[in-house]
């Protein structure tokens, strides 16, 4: 990883962090716990950003549309966050197959 890439990295953060402040307060807070909810399941794309921008593209709809923020996650934001990444690996994933010694996921 090059110094541009990190420099484009941190402008690309910056810009999502403030994308996020933008948003109205019961938005933020529930983006906030989505957030530290993903970062704690780890799953292993999450570092491109691409999940956590789609979040707020969805959320920017929700606010544009009127719509209360529980209205497109509903009460379980966690069973959300697990909805959103259940075809993804992740790094608890990996550690279990380390410990198992399966090679994958079936055990073969």
């Amino acid at each position: 990883m090059s110094i541009q890439d990190i420099i484009e990295g941190k402008k690309q953060w910056r810009a999502h962090v403030a994308r996020v402040k933008a948003l109205p307060p019961d938005y933020r807070i529930v983006y906030k716990e989505m957030q530290r909810y993903l970062f704690k399941v780890g799953p292993v794309g999450l570092s491109d950003g691409s999940l956590l921008s789609g979040i707020v593209d969805f959320f920017d709809e929700g606010v544009a549309a009127g719509t209360g923020v529980l209205e497109l996650v509903g009460d379980d934001v966690a069973a959300f966050c697990d909805d959103l990444i259940k075809d993804s690996r992740t790094y608890a994933d990996i550690y279990q197959e380390s410990i198992s010694g399966s090679g994958g996921p079936t055990g073969r």
